[in-house]
């Protein structure tokens, strides 16, 4: 009874705007003191902050945050988004298709889906307006497009989920490749599917010469040269994922201050950005390690996982019960939060199943970013109404389409588990 008050507790903390981290904390120490005693709350508060913390594998989030920052602020990633539409925007909806790739592309940088749909917002919906574009369609493929910043490498989500599930980010990273691309195939797909049903949702683009090509190449080429070296070194063994964030960070660095956009404010506004967000995820992680505290001295993750295993179903029904779980959560929390609160009691229970936690995590991270544009708490939904001025119920309803091909997305994936574990296992 005691843990369904607190759970309880918890979301009333969250339904009221209480930071994450803060919630899980004060939600935790509230269940240690009803079960444990004083003794044991203080001893967990002055402790966990630190030992939490003190890990080798954290550092990989500040580093990708850096390299995000800073490349950002390079500038290259503007161009993004007109290098892709340069190249395929003179067919019928190459425009939508640019936004797609420009997605998948400011994904490998900044690892967070809200800051992709804002950058796309604010670059192709107002090209695709000029070009003609219907704007429910438009907006559709710029809220979908940026969840996938969720699942390409860098994802801080999968290594918030390695760092919680105690599994090996390296394959978690590389692991999210060929979704990724998937994801982005099922997107590109979609809007052919969309256009060939009404051609007058997109209509054709104009043409560049090769001249304009091969300028808009050189233009973001640094970017995705540096984006391949990061990952690369991952997949090849040359360094764990967290060397190789210091490696993208420093390129990062180098980038900037070769494209002179390094001056000293730049610098500071880059650090202060990038170590508010790394503040934000480790107060996430000490309030979730508190609150497995109390997880454990109440036997929630071991009763879930005798629960679960008990069931006379098929591992695969309970599977697309987790799936679904994790879709209706994500209608109402914060993506981080969902990992938070359920991959360590999760995680368990499909092993108990059988079910391999590298490929579990993946498949998190893909029905996370379905929470990303579903009522009605769709985040990226949200993003690109502020910055586009076009109604929710209109963006809600261009996004209809994408969530369906992502369920199938998601269905694929579980049904062949090698999409997302071949790759890993072809790793040196």
């Amino acid at each position: 009874m005691t843990s369904v008050l607190v759970i309880g507790f918890l979301f009333a903390l969250l339904a009221i705007g209480t930071p994450v981290g803060f919630a899980l904390a004060i939600a935790g120490a509230t269940g240690l003191l009803a079960i444990a005693g004083t003794t044991a709350v203080v001893g967990v508060l002055e402790t966990t902050p630190f030992s939490v913390t003190n890990s080798y594998e954290l550092i990989a989030i500040p580093m990708f945050i850096l390299m995000a920052e800073l490349v950002v602020a390079s500038g290259i990633a503007d161009g993004l988004f007109h290098a892709m539409s340069v190249w395929i925007g003179r067919v019928r909806g190459g425009l939508a298709v640019a936004t797609a790739l420009a997605g998948a592309g400011f994904g490998a940088i900044s690892g967070s889906s809200t800051a992709a749909a804002a950058a796309l917002s604010a670059t192709s919906i107002p090209a695709m307006m000029r070009a003609g574009y219907e704007p429910r369609f438009s907006c559709g493929v710029v809220a979908i497009s940026g969840t996938l910043a969720m699942l390409i490498p860098p994802s801080i989500a999968l290594v918030l989920y390695g760092i919680i599930a105690e599994v090996s980010i390296a394959d978690l990273l590389i692991g999210g490749v060929i979704p990724g691309l998937l994801v982005t195939a099922a997107i590109i797909a979609t809007v052919y599917v969309l256009i060939w049903r009404d051609p007058a949702l997109a209509p054709a683009g104009r043409s560049y010469t090769w001249r304009e090509k091969a300028a808009a190449v050189r233009e973001v080429g640094p970017m995705l040269a540096l984006l391949l070296i990061v990952t690369g070194v991952i997949y090849l063994g040359i360094a764990t994922p967290t060397e190789a964030a210091a490696l993208g960070a420093f390129g990062a660095l180098m980038l900037t201050a070769a494209l002179g956009k390094l001056t000293w404010p730049t610098l500071v506004a880059v650090l202060t950005r990038a170590a508010r967000a790394t503040c934000m995820i480790l107060m996430i992680v000490i309030g979730a390690s508190i609150f497995g505290f109390f997880l454990t001295l109440t036997q929630v993750t071991q009763s879930t996982v005798i629960f679960v295993t008990s069931l006379d179903v098929s591992p695969y029904v309970v599977m697309a019960l987790i799936v679904a779980i994790y879709i209706v959560l994500g209608c109402f929390m914060d993506q981080l939060a969902i990992l938070i609160l359920t991959v360590p009691i999760a995680v368990p229970a499909i092993k108990a199943l059988g079910f391999d936690p590298v490929w579990f995590g993946v498949i998190v991270v893909v029905t996370a970013e379905v929470g990303m544009i579903t009522p009605p708490l769709g985040l990226n939904v949200f993003v690109v109404s502020r910055y586009s001025g076009r109604p929710l119920s209109e963006i809600f309803s261009g996004i209809t389409p994408h969530v369906i091909a992502h369920i199938i997305v998601i269905g694929l994936l579980i049904a062949f588990p090698a999409l997302v574990l071949w790759l890993p296992g072809t790793m040196k």
